[in-house]
């Protein structure tokens, strides 16, 4: 087997590894913001945290699809177009939410902020659920002919397999938003979320464990079996340290948790990409869905150059706004003027 392919296929299970760890915080502030917030200042602190990385964060979605599609296109020929109905849903929840976190402040209304405040938070359910039922089905199987068609209908994903990797992303966005709010806020906002913390997390990452047992069981092996040894750990930890008050420990500790669950996914799945459900003869490996080895031999040049920046970039950008947000920070709010409407004032 080449070993451009393999490369590719960890190098994307790294990009959505990436993206469930940095944007599963954005998407659970996203859904506390209903959740959790007791009242406007609180929402707005919530926000505050996000405001200056969750549109960097979602970057990484883009970059996972489009190195699936030009490193494996018939894995993404088979997967977006068996998909097509639910990933056109979580097209319309990344919308909806991006879009509330940029109109919800322009005016004073309660209606117009509540009415973005649960476009923000069903944008998000939608992105994380939709996120996570496809990351499970590529890893469990689609109903796939020879030709990596999908077999039934617009619905024929629809299986116990999807439902479980929905609630594994929600359930962990939801435990990691609160690490990261308990980690990057000051105050009763912090205090609650830490003890909120500690309450959920050994019930919310339940199903993303279940999701990586069933995995292992269908097709791991014996060293498949370590990365879920320290994923046990680092969920350990970051429970112990949020007891502790340590809050930073305790994010790391879900990182060291994500990272072991994941690798133990892809490293269980390889060299399978796309699992067929109705016959293993038809599976989509990572020999017979890759693109030629010049394809990617140049994109493994690009990569080599592109991805180092992008990380310096973003590491950058979370130093600069590493600072906790307080209720204090947050001012008075007031309308969106328009600058036309200004002028005129002031004439």
């Amino acid at each position: 087997m080449d070993v451009l392919p393999t490369v590719w296929f960890v190098l994307i299970a790294v990009l959505w590894t990436g993206y469930l760890f940095l944007e599963g915080f954005d998407l659970g502030v996203g859904l506390l913001m209903k959740l959790f917030a007791r009242d406007e200042r609180e929402r707005r602190v919530l926000l505050n945290t996000i405001g200056p990385v969750w549109d960097g964060n979602e970057v990484w979605l883009i970059t996972a699809a489009g190195a699936t599609f030009a490193a494996f296109p018939f894995w993404y020929a088979s997967l977006f177009s068996a998909l097509y109905v639910p990933l056109v849903v979580v097209l319309l929840g990344l919308i909806f939410r991006a879009v509330a976190i940029e109109y919800r402040g322009k005016r004073t209304s309660l209606r117009w902020r509540t009415g973005w405040d649960w476009a923000l938070a069903g944008g998000s359910l939608i992105a994380a659920a939709g996120v996570g039922a496809m990351l499970a089905l590529t890893t469990t199987g689609l109903p796939l002919n020879a030709d990596g068609d999908r077999v039934g209908g617009p619905f024929a994903w629809l299986n116990g397999y999807a439902v479980l990797g929905a609630v594994a992303s929600v359930g962990f966005c939801l435990v990691h938003a609160l690490a990261f709010i308990a980690l990057k806020t000051d105050g009763p906002v912090r205090h609650r979320a830490r003890r909120l913390l500690v309450r959920v997390l050994p019930v919310g990452l339940l199903p993303i464990t279940a999701w990586v047992l069933v995995v292992q069981v269908r097709s791991g092996t014996l060293l498949t079996w370590l990365p879920i040894i320290v994923a046990v750990a680092g969920a350990v930890i970051a429970w112990v340290q949020a007891r502790r008050d340590r809050e930073g420990r305790a994010f790391a500790g879900l990182a060291v948790f994500l990272l072991g669950g994941m690798a133990a996914i892809f490293s269980a799945a390889y060299p399978v990409v796309l699992p067929s459900s109705l016959n293993s003869a038809w599976d989509l490996t990572v020999a017979n869905a890759s693109s030629s080895a010049y394809t990617l031999g140049v994109m493994t040049v690009v990569a080599a150059f592109g991805v180092p920046l992008v990380l310096a970039y973003q590491g950058w950008t979370y130093w600069v706004f590493r600072k906790r947000v307080t209720g204090d920070h947050i001012p008075d709010a007031h309308d969106f003027e328009p600058v036309a409407a200004a002028d005129r004032a002031g004439r």
